[in-house]
């Protein structure tokens, strides 16, 4: 049933997925796409390079590809893109999506200084698509705010330094409870498969590794 839960969900390397479903294709921080169907809805979970590919997302947008960002990441796209913050919920093309926050505890530039700091209003997503939340966890650690998502696939990064190690996805998942957990945040260059295969190894829920696709 796990695998039946993700059928729906490429992941495209890193933190970027593409999900189909209510008869859509939904991207989730497009970088480094070489090709795709052109997106109905794009999601942008905060501004650094690697999640916010002004690149990529021209690749992906068409006349009604609809854009979802938070406020940092909308300056660097043309308009028109939704802004959105930690806390909303906005219903697009049908989708219901519960923007919640993403930030580190315990990851630094400098003493002090977060790689992700909870003030600069970073995201993760809550998505239903066909009658299943879907959560995109963003670069965070495990937080507090994580008790109250309901979810049943949870889109966790595993690879430490910018986000939660796999040992930390693994505290995550069990105050997720979803249904199947997928690691992300890893290829491209940043973290590698060890890590996601450790996750696996840890984790008290399914774990689905996708293959790398695009």
């Amino acid at each position: 049933m796990s695998n039946e839960r993700v059928a729906n969900i490429h992941w495209l390397g890193h933190a970027s997925f593409r999900i189909e479903g209510n008869g859509l294709q939904i991207y989730i921080d497009p970088w480094q796409v070489t090709e795709g169907p052109q997106a109905d809805l794009i999601l942008i979970s905060h501004d650094h390079r690697d999640h916010c590919s002004p690149e990529d997302v021209a690749k992906l947008r068409g006349e009604e590809t609809v854009i979802v960002a938070v406020a940092a990441a909308a300056e660097k796209l043309p308009g028109p893109v939704e802004i959105v913050k930690p806390g909303d919920s906005v219903t697009v093309k049908g989708i219901p999506v519960q923007v919640v926050p993403a930030y580190n505890l315990t990851k630094f530039r400098s003493p002090g200084n977060p790689f992700h700091p909870q003030a600069a209003g970073f995201v993760g997503f809550v998505l239903t698509v066909d009658g299943q939340r879907i959560y995109y966890a963003g670069d965070t650690d495990p937080i507090p705010e994580m008790a109250a998502i309901e979810c049943e696939v949870a889109l966790l990064p595993v690879s430490g330094t910018y986000v939660m190690t796999a040992e930390e996805a693994v505290s995550a998942v069990v105050t997720l409870k979803p249904k199947v957990a997928v690691p992300m945040h890893v290829g491209r260059g940043i973290g590698g498969m060890e890590d996601t295969e450790r996750f696996k190894e840890l984790s008290p829920v399914p774990v689905a590794i996708l293959p790398m696709e695009g």
